[in-house]
This record gives C-alpha cells, structure tokens and sequence, in this order.
C-alpha cells in the first residue's frame, strides 16, 4: 500500500472485488469524509490492452468527470510499484443492474426508464465532448448517490478518440462486457464513440424488456455472434405495451451502421427523451435535427 496514501487515507473494510483488484471504504485524515477506495493489482495485468487501460484510467476519469454531474467524481490517484488507487465518490446503494433484478422480470415503466436512459445519455455526451469513450456503459457501471441521482461509473476501459491537434482518431481493441458490446468492437474493426449509444441501447432494452437482453448466447462466443449479427427483435410478449417511440429510439441506437447510428447529442433531442417517455410516435420520426451530424467543431487538447 502506498505511504501516501496511507498518510492521507484510513483505509477500511472490502466493499468489492473484481478480475484485477479490490475496493474498500476509506476516509480523509484530514476531513473525515467517506469515499470509495478502488485498488488495481498491476501483477495481474498481463495483457497489454488491460495495462494501458489501468495505466490512463486515473488521467480519463479525471476529465470525464470534471464538471460532469453525472460521472462518479474522483478526488485522488496514487501509485507504487504493484498497484494503483483512486479514490472514488462514494456510493454503495443499488446499482441499476440490482435494481432491473430486484423487480423480478417485471418491466421498468416507460416514464422511469426514459429518466434512467435521458441522464446516462448525458453522462455519455459529457464524456464525448471531453473526447472520451467510456466503453464499458452497462447496469452494473451505472450507479446511484444517496439522493438518487445517476453517476456513470468504472473508467477502467475507457479511451481517448482525439489527437493532440482535436482531430477525431478511431480507437481499437476488443473491451467491455459481452451484452453490452457494439458490433465493430466484436468484429475487431477501428470504431468510435458511438460505441457507448449502442451500451445505453442495450440498457435501454433491457430495462424495457424485464431485464432480458437483446443479443445473447449460452456463451460468450455466442453472444458475440448474436452482436455481430444485431438482428434486433422486439418480441410481442414483451413489447406488446411498450410505445413506437420507444422502440424507434432503440432501434436508431442499436443500429449496426454507425454512419445511421444516433450519437449521445442526438439520443437527448429524441422525442421519447424530450417528453420523458410520454410520447406517442406511430411513425418514424422526421425531425431535422435528428438527421445524421457531422463532426465538427475542436476537442483540441483535451487528451494531452
């Protein structure tokens, strides 16, 4: 354990552990407030994707969530020869995937879901202005503080998509979670950050769905054959109830084309988001503003 941190920090009880390390409780020396201390065991790192991701975690999480109300804040980064720490907001409560399994297959109400998906959309956007891709948007990295407010959480894969001059540059490398993970990620191609609209897509979906996912297998392999293909369903059992708005925005962001796929902006201006999950739509949306953006406009400097 660092000496600096441990000078700054009393470290306390396990709260979790993952593939690559452990997140316990800790609290200021200095303040005595509470935060999340997430710890990453370099040693267990072999792949080469897996280092560089633990490696810029702190930096991207840092300017993901600077000014962005709906990221969980980071507040310190340390680091010794085995291990990096960050230490996190704090916020134990029910993650969403929790809370899709505690109702038990019953579906989330539209008005609920479009408040869940219109705030991770922004979180989203907040990241791609910034230049940064999540890349691993799912239940379990969307969390929620004491007052019930959404932070997207777990930097842990994320990436930066622009240059030193702002250019937009394509990202590689398969990461991020199966049910969740775009078709140009599975099919080893560059992509881009639309590679999170299709997470909160999938999100959105099983949300609507009872916490059925729209793309699975028995295994991982299949299920990244179902992703590959992106045959996307919306069985009558299930969606007889749910509005065509709904599933004219899942379909605009579970779209395999990325040249067609909505961007986060794009996923904010949709009517189902802008009425809060109360609008009919009997036909495809003919809103301009929803027609396909250009890049444009600078990111310069925001990832050196």
């Amino acid at each position: 354990m660092s000496q600096a941190l441990e000078r700054d920090y009393e470290i306390g009880a396990e709260i979790g552990r993952g593939r690559f390390g452990v997140v316990r409780r800790c609290k200021s020396v200095v303040t005595g407030e509470e935060f999340a201390l997430k710890s990453t065991d370099k040693r267990l790192l072999a792949d080469v994707l897996d280092r560089e991701c633990a490696e810029r975690e702190a930096k991207l999480h840092f300017r993901a969530a600077a000014g962005n109300p709906h990221a969980a804040q980071i507040h310190a980064a340390y680091e010794d020869e085995e291990w990096v720490h960050l230490v996190l907001e704090m916020l134990d409560g029910p993650d969403l995937c929790d809370r899709i399994a505690a109702r038990a297959g019953m579906p989330f109400a539209e008005t609920e879901a479009a408040a869940v998906v219109a705030t991770l959309a922004e979180a989203v956007a907040a990241c791609h202005r910034r230049g940064i891709a999540h890349r691993d948007v799912k239940p379990d990295n969307v969390l929620f503080d004491e007052m019930g407010r959404l932070k997207l959480a777990d930097f842990g894969s994320a990436e930066c998509f622009v240059d030193a001059d702002g250019d937009w540059v394509p990202m590689t490398g398969i990461v991020g979670t199966p049910w969740y993970v775009a078709p140009e990620v599975v099919a080893g191609r560059e992509y881009g950050e639309k590679v999170d609209v299709w997470s909160v897509g999938v999100v959105m979906y099983m949300m609507l769905a009872g916490g059925v996912p729209p793309f699975y297998g028995e295994t991982a392999t299949e299920t990244f054959e179902a992703v590959a293909r992106a045959n996307l369903r919306f069985p009558p059992r299930i969606f007889r109830s749910v509005s065509p708005a709904a599933k004219d925005l899942m379909r605009r962001m579970l779209c395999k084309d990325v040249t067609r796929r909505f961007s986060a902006e794009q996923v904010l201006r949709h009517p189902w988001i802008t009425s809060g999950g109360m609008s009919p739509v009997e036909e495809t949306i003919r809103d301009p503003s929803l027609s396909m953006e250009r890049r444009g406009g600078s990111l310069l400097g925001l990832c050196t």
